[in-house]
């Protein structure tokens, strides 16, 4: 048997799968705590659209007016620590199990 770890584009409580709101979204696997630090979902770089490129955090994630997540230039709780323009996902509140994952977008107009 291999023991190697394979690559995985999300955290393990995570996966991405078709949603109710459009096409595929993420979603809670297991619950998710309030003010969890779930990775990286924007990488600032100027040469690209709105000057992110997003990850599979970023770039799977729905729109909603009511969102439980939010993104933040603060990573793993360290109110101090900044790490550039990258921007980092965050859980506002208690997520369950098979619950999507949402934000309310900041970057562009999600109706253009």
């Amino acid at each position: 048997m291999d023991n190697k770890k394979h690559y995985r584009p999300l955290p393990d409580n995570l996966t991405i799968i078709n949603s109710p709101i459009d096409g595929l979204g993420l979603f809670a696997v297991e619950d998710i705590q309030a003010d969890t630090c779930l990775g990286l979902s924007h990488i600032y770089n100027v040469s690209y659209k709105d000057e992110y490129i997003r990850t599979p955090l970023g770039g799977f994630i729905n729109y909603n007016e009511d969102p439980n997540c939010e993104t933040s230039k603060t990573y793993a709780g360290q109110e101090t620590y900044v790490d550039s323009n990258n921007l980092y996902l965050w859980s506002l509140r208690n997520i369950k199990r098979g619950e999507e994952l949402t934000l309310k977008y900041r970057l562009y107009n999600p109706t253009e």
